[in-house]
């Protein structure tokens, strides 16, 4: 991992985060088609991971509103690592710094979901302590979709 490694919160409307996102979107339409994509809520904070002062990586907290069953709860919304950038760590040190932010606001727990085509991404959750939930929301009927929690 590179030292110059600097994680900062942007807004939305951040050029570089900008084009982070646009390459996530890119990718999840890639391997699952316009499906993949799903709404990030106003009032999410997005964290931009910069390596050398390149914009690698991003990722958003956003407050879960899915049941008043678990109201209160956060919800991570677009990790993203530029495939140039994988496998070196950059991903887990993301998750931390958005576990961190949800604590900050208050989510006792964190939620996200995933799909059968990302391996990687499920290593990396399960790894990170967030186990197997029930889908929720428009995930209920999606079998592919993987749903985890981990409480905070």
């Amino acid at each position: 991992m590179a030292t110059d490694l600097v994680i900062e919160e942007r807004p939305v409307d951040d050029p570089e985060l900008a084009r982070l996102l646009a390459a996530a979107f890119d990718e999840l339409v890639g391997r699952y088609g316009a499906e993949g994509r799903s709404q990030v809520k106003d009032g999410a904070r997005y964290l931009v991971v910069l390596d050398d002062d390149s914009a690698v990586a991003c990722g958003a907290v956003q407050p879960f509103e899915s049941s008043h069953e678990h109201a209160g709860d956060g919800e991570v919304k677009r990790m993203y690592v530029t495939p140039e950038a994988r496998g070196r760590g950059l991903a887990r040190v993301l998750l931390t710094c958005l576990e961190h932010v949800a604590r900050e606001a208050g989510h006792p727990t964190l939620r996200l979901t995933t799909g059968h085509l990302q391996p990687a991404a499920i290593a990396l959750y399960e790894s990170a302590g967030y186990r197997r939930t029930e889908p929720w929301g428009k995930y209920l009927n999606q079998p592919g979709t993987h749903c985890y929690a981990k409480s905070l």
